[in-house]
């Protein structure tokens, strides 16, 4: 870098620092190779993939596998629905854009589904072969009606009968009844029966309840084991209770996933809310993209659900029973500790513990004294982020709160704070995303909740949703207004906050007050604010930024100054950030990517990515926290927020990143980084031809070091600092 070139120094990021790049940096100067991305849509299914070697690993407790077993299946509904309807729409309008590796949707969709065909096979093995025999084995079973004795067939009966039977709604399929429509995700019982008199064969369906448990709890029989049979196993063996004197002839299980993706026109929508309430009851009637059905069905019945689903062979998934392992999450739910990760208890981060002990938390005095960085789970959303704006409702000094809300529970103590706070007469601006992806219905609701209260409620911009976690406390103190601020990694949400991993910043620097009184006018009114001081917002500023910095190490590495870049995201797959990563490792820069999800990037490839290295870390926790380090010549910069590298983050989304000052916090993320990227540490480390390797034991077999164990461990015994 020349000397006179403006430098980001401890201040902050600087007007002038942000002036000198209002052209975004090009790195695409015709010499990188074409074929240097991995196709994002493989790279997700690999991603599950991992998800599910989890579930495979006979060293992670039990219920935590069969928990990993539904969250697989949750995950592959959700890509089945967003993604892979995506680019069955885009190919029926005739919009069909190469994909980021260049190829047509039909190609892809094809590799989609000979991964996702194999996938859902090894799915569904896993838990017959490992996972069930082994809940056998602890005392869980999952019976199918043959394995029952006549005792149990007897009291299952008197179940079925009392609370199952009132509520089921078959429907005959014949020239009176059409073909009725399946509802996405809802289990479904094809049924094929006989008129003894005229012997002619007519066609029913049956929905399985999906408000009933999935899985059925047998009554005790004095042998310690707690039994289970499927919910609709259940049904299917007491058929013909629901079709007196028609012999049943086949029975099939079959499940059907729909395009559920939400579009709504914000500028032909007057009322967001309304136009979405429409979309949301349009989604119910999307186009069927997969068919699954059990491997006994009969060609008769599967000829048919393919005709009136109108879907084609390929996407048909036959499988072995139970269909939609997702209902695992009810079986999770027993309380067995012996089966599941040992307890870990959130530890109150120091900075915030009462300097006596006696006294009682003051979340301003703390923050006052000092940036403060919270780590969570290992450190309480409920000591910090909650009691900051719990304490920020009930403070008579507080004047005003602004926050951005994406996803937050329906029973959340942060919105009964804001509602607290605008009954007692505070200023308060609820910045609501009521397009969160299947959020959405809730997000109304309390939206509306809060509007009653007295909240104002606005929903950003149109065309862009507000994904960035921000909140702002104003007090006055003195006589003056003091800005209190947290910006965090993650959502509003006391329960997610439990297992996802997610950091957040408390500040009272008054830049960062103001900036943020800037973003919000920005968000709820017709301000164009530019520049900031300590964020990087997007869409306008933080790709820039972002590609600033990777081009200050790749100047730093040409000139033999130390340079290094660190990331830690859910996704990568933004072209451009991805070839600056590839030019600066060819200028000699080290690049590290701690990736959860999607990575388009081919890692070490020879002449392209010799310098870098991609991990990715799964356990208990979802990692969710988004980090930026560069060494900066000795003079780390080091940014936290809410922005994965994909385009919808960088163009298409409010986010902001903030840039941490303190020198403990850059320590802190600095020694993150080292243990993620450690050999020492368990995790997935990613090959140029898309390959994850799982890195579990050392040569000599011993488990490597679990990062989120190391993390509570480290944390739970940390001391106040002398200050």
């Amino acid at each position: 870098m020349d000397s006179s070139e403006p430098r980001v120094d401890g201040a902050g990021v600087t007007p002038d620092f942000l002036d000198d790049f209002d052209e975004i940096v090009s790195f695409e100067d015709g010499t990188l190779p074409g074929e240097r991305y991995l196709d994002r849509e493989l790279s997700w299914l690999a991603f599950n993939q991992r998800v599910l070697e989890l579930a495979e690993d006979p060293t992670t407790p039990l219920l935590e596998r069969a928990n990993f077993l539904a969250i697989f299946a949750s995950n592959l509904d959700e890509f089945f629905m967003v993604r892979v309807a995506g680019l069955k729409r885009r190919i029926a309008t005739g919009l069909a854009v190469p994909t980021n590796v260049g190829r047509g949707p039909n190609e892809v969709l094809a590799d989609i589904s000979k991964k996702a065909h194999e996938l859902q096979e090894r799915h569904a093995r896993a838990f017959l072969d490992l996972v069930k025999p082994d809940l056998d084995d602890a005392g869980i079973h999952i019976e199918n009606w043959s394995d029952l004795e006549e005792a149990d067939r007897v009291r299952m009966r008197e179940i079925f009968t009392e609370q199952i039977f009132p509520v089921l709604m078959p429907l005959a399929v014949d020239p009176a009844h059409p073909f009725p429509y399946i509802s996405g995700l809802s289990l479904n019982l094809s049924i094929r029966v006989r008129n003894p008199k005229t012997m002619r064969q007519e066609f029913a369906r049956l929905k399985v309840p999906q408000m009933l448990p999935r899985f059925v709890q047998l009554p005790d029989d004095d042998s310690g084991r707690v039994r289970f049979i499927p919910l609709e196993d259940l049904i299917a063996n007491h058929l013909q209770d629901l079709f007196p004197g028609m012999e049943v002839v086949e029975h099939h299980v079959f499940r059907v996933t729909r395009n559920e993706d939400v579009e709504v026109d914000e500028d032909e929508s007057e009322n967001l809310i309304q136009a979405l309430e429409r979309e949301l009851l349009r989604r119910r009637f999307g186009p069927p993209i997969r068919l699954e059905i059990t491997d006994d069905m009969d060609p008769v019945t599967l000829e048919l659900l393919v005709r009136e689903l109108d879907v084609t062979d390929q996407e048909v998934y036959k499988l072995p029973a139970p269909l939609d392992l997702a209902g695992l999450f009810e079986i999770t739910k027993m309380s067995r500790a012996d089966l599941k990760y040992p307890k870990h208890l959130p530890t109150t981060a120091v900075q915030l513990q009462p300097t006596e002990p006696n006294m009682k938390p003051d979340m301003f005095a703390s923050i006052a004294r000092q940036d403060i960085l919270v780590h969570h789970p290992y450190e309480s959303f409920a000591t910090s982020v909650q009691a900051f704006l719990e304490q920020a409702a009930a403070d008579p000094n507080v004047l005003a709160i602004k926050q951005t809300l994406y996803r937050t529970s329906g029973d959340s103590p942060i919105i009964e704070a804001l509602i607290d706070a605008a009954e007692s007469g505070k200023q308060v601006l609820a910045l609501v995303e009521v397009k969160a992806r299947f959020d959405e219905q809730n997000n109304i609701t309390w939206a509306r909740k809060l509007e009653k209260a007295g909240v104002h409620v606005v929903y950003g911009l149109v065309g862009l949703k507000t994904h960035c976690k921000l909140a702002l406390v104003i007090r006055q103190e003195k006589g003056t207004l003091k800005h209190y601020t947290h910006i965090g990694t993650g959502n509003y949400n006391p329960k997610t906050s439990r297992i996802y991993e997610d950091m957040g910043l408390f500040t009272s620097d008054d830049q960062v007050g103001k900036d943020l009184t800037r973003l919000f006018n920005e968000l709820s009114g017709y301000a164009i604010e530019k520049k900031f001081k300590r964020l990087l917002v997007a869409p306008r500023y933080l790709r820039r930024g972002l590609l600033k910095q990777i081009q200050n190490e790749i100047e730093n590495a040409q000139a033999g100054r130390p340079a290094g870049i660190r990331i830690k995201i859910n996704s990568i797959v933004d072209e451009q950030i991805i070839d600056a990563l590839y030019k600066a490792s060819q200028a000699g820069v080290p690049v590290d990517v701690w990736v959860r999800g999607i990575c388009t990037i081919k890692p070490g490839e020879p002449g392209l990515s010799d310098n870098i290295r991609v991990r990715s870390i799964l356990g208990r926790y979802l990692e969710h926290s988004r980090l930026f380090w560069f060494a900066n010549d000795g003079d780390p910069q080091v940014f936290i927020g809410s922005a994965d590298m994909m385009h919808r983050n960088l163009d298409r989304r409010v986010e902001a990143l903030v840039r941490l000052t303190q020198a403990d916090h850059l320590t802190e993320v600095s020694a993150l980084f080292d243990q993620a990227m450690s050999d020492d540490t368990s995790s997935w480390w990613l090959e140029a031809d898309g390959t994850w390797t799982r890195h579990a034991r050392d040569a000599d077999g011993r488990s490597l070091t679990d990062l989120q164990n190391a993390q509570m461990k480290a944390i739970t015994v940390r001391k106040r600092s002398k200050r």
